[in-house]
């Protein structure tokens, strides 16, 4: 007997999965499983859109009436999703969202799309995927499949989400199919979009894999099947974890430049010929988005678990976190040129979002660089034509409105600082009427009157 007090009979519960696997599998190709997803953000919103497209029954799952009200009448609340296309899924019944839920029981699949920020003191916080699970878990039906896609540590289906799900008694590999697959999102990219981009998919059991697989494979273009749950859960992390020490070491490598003399842009142009052995990665004011500056922490937490530091991680943690302080230093450094301080000067920051073209400003390195400017005494704005306005949140506590860019408007600052390098901006225009300013992004790359007045940060 188990601890449970069930026998242990591993070829029982194999044959029992064998038998609900066929169901559900028959379900998913014919479009028939009903797909919920949980959390109708940046990930869930495409996702869900992806899944309706493909002639799957949709809902989603969200704690935000306001969202469950956007998608009702077809509304995208996200820029870079039109609401054309998800008005068409609505309108056709193909996706709807709730806030009960209890719907929870009627879905085939459940994909969890859930934050996974940090605490104040810099560890994982598990708050959302708990609630999520506990939510859940009334609702747990044989037969179901659940999916964790929210980024996280190694072990985190397992060892968290997996335990909850059997509070009804029912069990993980067994009674329901489990697996985790790491979202992919990259808001803005033109290039790739959630069904573009390959879905790495690991299950807790060979059975649970074939049915998530089935799933996506239904509705997405490629596939990356691996062993296990804790393989999908690194990946993810290692991934983002490359970019996080590359621009780490690039923006090192800006600061160095600058003491040299020597444009950074320019060595990153010049080194990018090679056709081999490089992949150039540009620096900024800092790291920003929900993924980098947040899940190399992720992992530096789980492996004090084992008795390992991950020195080099938290390096370039400590880099990538400086680079708000450094931007301010530079913009300190272009006022005294012109006889200027940084205490009661007028700045504009041009960009709140995180990076260019979008809406998003999880964790961007912006709103750092507002906070320190007030802090020196500087009078701030800024502009940014997706962000109209800066509410509290984000572990920022503001009360601002984007102000209109013109030229009298460049022309009332003592400097301006481009934080996000947006398309719709013409940045010899910012050139031409701005008196100081602090770039970034290398925005000003091709303008050529004015440039004098341009100090690279």
């Amino acid at each position: 007997m188990g601890m449970t007090g069930r026998p242990a009979c591993p070829q029982v519960e194999g044959e029992k999965m064998r038998v609900m696997v066929s169901p559900l599998l028959t379900r998913i190709r014919r479009r028939e499983a009903k797909v919920g997803v949980v959390g109708m953000g940046y990930v869930g919103l495409p996702l869900g859109m992806a899944f309706a497209e493909a002639g799957f029954p949709v809902t989603g799952l969200e704690v935000d009436s306001r969202k469950v009200e956007s998608i009702a009448k077809g509304e995208s609340y996200i820029k870079h999703i039109k609401s054309e296309p998800l008005k068409e899924l609505t309108q056709a019944g193909k996706l709807t969202a709730t806030t009960d839920f209890a719907k929870a029981k009627e879905l085939d699949c459940i994909i969890i799309c859930v934050p996974t920020p940090l605490t104040a003191s810099r560890e994982p916080d598990m708050s959302y995927i708990i609630k999520t699970g506990e939510a859940l878990a009334p609702h747990v039906r044989e037969g179901q499949l659940f999916i964790l896609e929210s980024t996280t540590y190694p072990g985190t289906t397992d060892e968290v989400l997996k335990p909850l799900l059997e509070k009804g008694g029912l069990k993980a590999g067994v009674d329901f199919h489990l697996a985790f697959s790491p979202e992919r999102e990259d808001p803005g990219n033109k290039n790739f979009n959630t069904k573009t981009i390959p879905k790495i998919v690991g299950g807790h059991t060979p059975a649970c894999l074939e049915v998530a697989q089935a799933l996506y494979a239904s509705a997405l273009k490629d596939t990356v099947p691996v062993s296990s749950t804790r393989v999908a859960e690194l990946s993810k992390l290692l991934e983002n974890i490359f970019r996080c020490v590359n621009i780490a070491m690039v923006n090192e490598m800006k600061m160095l430049c600058d003491r040299m003399n020597i444009d950074v842009w320019e060595v990153i142009q010049a080194a990018s010929t090679k056709p081999f052995g490089f992949m150039p990665f540009t620096p900024g004011p800092g790291l920003g988005g929900h993924c980098i500056p947040i899940d190399p922490f992720y992992l530096t937490w789980k492996a004090r678990e084992f008795e390992f530091h991950t020195k080099f991680i938290e390096l370039a943690g400590e880099v990538n976190q400086q680079m708000p302080y450094y931007v301010v230093q530079r913009t300190m450094e272009a006022l005294n040129k012109v006889k200027k301080t940084l205490n009661g000067s007028k700045v504009l920051c041009i960009g709140a979002a995180y990076k260019k073209d979008i809406d998003d400003m999880r964790e961007s390195p912006s709103l750092r660089v507002i906070t320190l400017l007030k802090g020196t005494g500087a009078e701030v704005d800024y502009h940014d034509p997706y962000v109209p306005k800066l509410e509290e949140g984000h572990g920022f506590n503001f009360n601002m409105k984007s102000v209109p860019l013109t030229p009298e408007t460049l022309a009332g600052y003592d400097a301006v600082l481009i934080l996000t390098d947006h398309s719709n901006i013409d940045y010899a225009e910012v050139v031409k009427h701005s008196g100081v300013i602090v770039d970034t992004r290398n925005a000003c790359k091709n303008v050529g009157p004015g440039r004098e007045k341009v100090t690279k940060a």
